[in-house]
């Protein structure tokens, strides 16, 4: 490859990466690969993606932030936004102080989630109750956490 087509190669990856942040926020790991490709060296595009974490354009603790809003409005619980953060090349102890920064009621969250999806009244039978509690823990939720949304509702506040 001349120089004149890897000058070129990095000017188009360089303009893939502002169009794709633009739109959202990427991790490191999410822009690598939506830029990768059969004519990428993976040395240029490592070399792209610190020049852009240099200059402030990617940012991990940025992405990170605005993840977990987003998941929380989902409303998930943190097990499965970290789980989810992991999988998109972000550290656990980065996901962890991010989730202890955001100040969420996790007890809270998983409450009104259960309440939203299976209305306000508590489940009788206990089928029920393990559909709801299987429901809980699948959205991300502790044990605990799940337990205290089965056993209170609004009026028990």
């Amino acid at each position: 490859m001349t120089d004149d087509e890897k000058q070129q190669l990095i000017q188009q990856l360089r303009q893939r990466a502002y169009g794709l942040l633009s739109r959202r926020e990427y991790s490191r790991l999410e822009l690598r690969r939506k830029l990768a490709g059969d004519d990428v060296e993976a040395a240029l595009l490592e070399q792209l993606l610190d020049q852009f974490q240099q200059q402030g354009l990617q940012s991990d603790q940025r992405f990170c932030e605005s993840f977990i809003r987003s998941r929380i409005g989902r409303g998930q619980g943190e097990i499965r936004i970290i789980q989810e953060l992991r999988q998109r090349g972000i550290e656990e102890e980065l996901s962890r102080d991010q989730l202890e920064a955001c100040e969420q009621d996790w007890f809270e969250l998983a409450r009104s989630v259960r309440q939203r999806r299976f209305g306000v009244a508590l489940p009788q039978d206990q089928k029920q109750r393990a559909k709801q509690l299987r429901f809980l823990l699948y959205r991300g939720f502790s044990q605990e956490q799940a337990r205290f949304a089965m056993e209170s509702t609004d009026e028990s506040w």
